[in-house]
């Protein structure tokens, strides 16, 4: 029998995006000479977790900003290797590839053109944007990423549960429930946050506390729960924890008191009103036929268009 269930997707669009870049040919594009790498490979992504997980309702989330603000004002190594240069209104521009950068604007405008529901909100990312919708969600929700800071989002009384892109790829995408992520970290979901923040993400300029690696930060988890649990017991003499651990912890008491704030995606970021619904038909056919033709989309736009029911088989 058909699944008739709701389920929201959420996808982290720019994870997916990048992916595509670097993983599908770059020898594709356009007879103009625009790359277009990204552009197929992201619709190829699309059709592909559509048909294997088959949501109802569907939003691509967009980074409005990066590097928000409220999080570099709280530890200004957030992510700031990726900063390629400052514009003179003191607008920070990431460091993307030229043959990637030219792709994103065609990428959205062929998301729009289809009639996915692509959603951002200010100075947010769309980490923040995924957590929102996610709190906010009325049905099971998918996040769709290559980012493991949303393994925070897991929550199997809600069917929260994240397919994650970054080891297997979106063809052999692993599922992550609660149980599948105690089996890979020996830590609960709702402490994800808590472990992140004490290994920290170079990759995030997230520099963690020094010393603490993943095996140790998940032993404190598992030993004696969240952040601040963990920080009481390294201020408690009488605590069995290792004396160089917690020696560790309280020198890095300045970076803790702030990076639980920059780990943890946002519930609350300002999304507006949106319609996560599928679409039923091509919202702007004109439009899409144009990029299209184009874009020379040729078998991607065709598999997108199968896949989400918008067009012949």
């Amino acid at each position: 029998m058909a699944e008739t269930r709701q389920r929201l997707m959420l996808l982290d669009t720019a994870s997916l995006y990048f992916r595509a870049f670097f993983g599908v040919p770059d020898t594709m594009k356009a007879a103009d000479g625009t790359p277009t790498n990204a552009i197929r490979g992201l619709l190829d992504f699309i059709a592909r977790l559509a048909e294997n997980h088959r949501p109802t309702h569907l939003v691509a989330c967009w980074d409005d900003n990066w590097r928000p603000s409220w999080r570099v004002a709280l530890i200004p190594s957030y992510k700031a290797q990726r900063v390629e240069f400052v514009t003179p209104k003191g607008e920070q521009v990431e460091d993307v590839p030229d043959r990637l950068e030219v792709q994103v604007p065609y990428i959205r405008a062929c998301l729009d053109a289809i009639g996915i529901t692509i959603v951002g909100a200010p100075d947010h990312e769309a980490d923040d944007v995924i957590g929102t919708l996610s709190h906010q969600a009325t049905m099971p929700v998918d996040v769709v990423t290559g980012d493991r800071d949303l393994f925070q989002l897991i929550d199997d009384s809600r069917g929260i549960r994240v397919i994650y892109t970054a080891a297997r790829g979106v063809g052999r995408a692993e599922v992550y429930d609660e149980a599948a992520l105690l089996a890979k970290y020996e830590i609960p979901a709702q402490r994800y946050a808590d472990f992140a923040t004490l290994r920290g993400d170079a990759s995030d300029g997230l520099p963690g506390v020094k010393g603490i690696g993943e095996k140790t930060a998940a032993s404190l988890v598992t030993a004696y729960g969240d952040l601040d649990a963990i920080r009481a017991a390294a201020a408690d003499p009488s605590t069995p924890m290792a004396p160089g651990v917690k020696k560790k912890i309280l020198a890095d008491s300045d970076y803790l008191d702030v990076a639980t704030k920059v780990v943890a995606v946002a519930k609350d970021a300002p999304v507006g009103t949106y319609d996560a619904t599928m679409p039923t038909e091509i919202k702007d056919p004109e439009r899409w036929l144009d990029l299209v033709e184009l874009l020379e989309l040729g078998s991607s736009a065709q598999r997108v268009m199968a896949a989400l029911n918008l067009g012949p088989r």
